[in-house]
């Protein structure tokens, strides 16, 4: 590490009065400062390339996820409902008890897609709008953390947790706690950004995906897999894709910083602007030939802004 990389980092410690997280993937202490965003200090680890919170959010900077969830984020495109009929199409080997666990649920797409393909789904989820909306639509719900609901070992045939390592403070654990309650065999299906995708080369802290403290910590693929592997999962798989060219052109027509806003809000503007481009890709035949090369060059290059895992809990 430079003079200056120890000099950056040191003043982290000095900041928070203690020393910075450890790697949330591979445990390393040697990182390099890579700036600050929404008042936190970011760190980029000189292994791995997992880019990470140096600190995690107190109570009263922590993300208010009943907040988060309202009638823009509760309702999906009709597309999105097709999309992910396909992807639990993709479970059906996998099915022996026919038990399915989406941990945070969200809105509840996984659960109605499962539903549908004949699947008994149970959700867990932080937010109590999100958990009553699901509730009400019929599902088993668990308010809270996945390690508070106490689920049998091995329960499960399938777990999915889409969109949810990047939130919390000890993804390891939580990958531990999925790999007990997955039988022997089964499967977990996840997605969480690229830390190293096209949007995180182009626009840097830019890029609406570095949100602390919504996401405290973005994955390479490379970290991803070697997580997933250190916790006990076998035949893992990551690939990578999709980016989002609009927010990239947004972004680089300002030539600047990105204004200030809550973490929630450029969420919240992040999947809808994501939305509207897949919906217009959906339109016709072509566009869908020309949405899946893309999705293949950016599978080939690793640069694809989201990390699609598949893993299996060992037999």
């Amino acid at each position: 590490m430079s003079v200056v990389e120890k000099e950056t980092v040191s003043v982290v410690v000095n900041e928070s009065g203690r020393r910075p997280r450890r790697c949330p993937a591979c445990g390393s202490e040697a990182a390099s400062s890579r700036g600050r965003k929404a008042g936190f200090a970011l760190l980029g680890c000189r292994g791995c390339r997992t880019l990470y919170a140096a600190s995690l959010p107190g109570s009263e900077e922590s993300e208010d996820y009943d907040s988060y969830y309202g009638e823009e984020n509760l309702a999906v495109p009709d597309f999105i409902d097709r999309r992910l009929d396909e992807i639990v199409a993709g479970f059906r080997s996998y099915r022996r008890g026919g038990r399915l666990l989406d941990v945070g649920c969200g809105a509840g797409t996984f659960l109605r897609a499962a539903a549908r393909a004949g699947w008994v789904a149970e959700g867990v989820e932080v937010s109590a709008t999100a958990a009553e909306h699901n509730r009400a639509a019929g599902f088993k719900v668990f308010n809270g953390e996945l390690a508070e609901a106490r689920y049998p070992e091995g329960h499960f045939d399938v777990v999915i947790a889409s969109e949810v390592l990047e939130h919390v403070a000890e993804p390891r654990e939580m990958l531990r706690e999925i790999l007990r309650v997955l039988r022997p065999g089964g499967l977990l299906w996840a997605t969480t950004p690229n830390g190293r995708g096209l949007s995180a080369h182009t626009l840097g802290l830019d890029w609406s995906a570095v949100s602390p403290p919504e996401h405290l910590h973005l994955f390479s693929r490379r970290a991803a897999a070697s997580l997933l592997e250190d916790v006990g999962f076998r035949s893992v798989r990551v690939v990578t894709e999709g980016a989002n060219p609009v927010e990239i052109l947004r972004a680089l027509r300002r030539r600047g910083p990105a204004p200030a806003a809550h973490a929630s809000a450029a969420g919240v503007e992040r999947v809808r602007s994501g939305y509207e481009l897949n919906a217009f890709l959906s339109e016709s035949k072509s566009r869908r030939l020309i949405k899946d090369a893309v999705n293949g060059m950016l599978r080939l290059s690793g640069l694809g802004d989201s990390l699609k895992i598949r893993a299996e809990r060992r037999g």
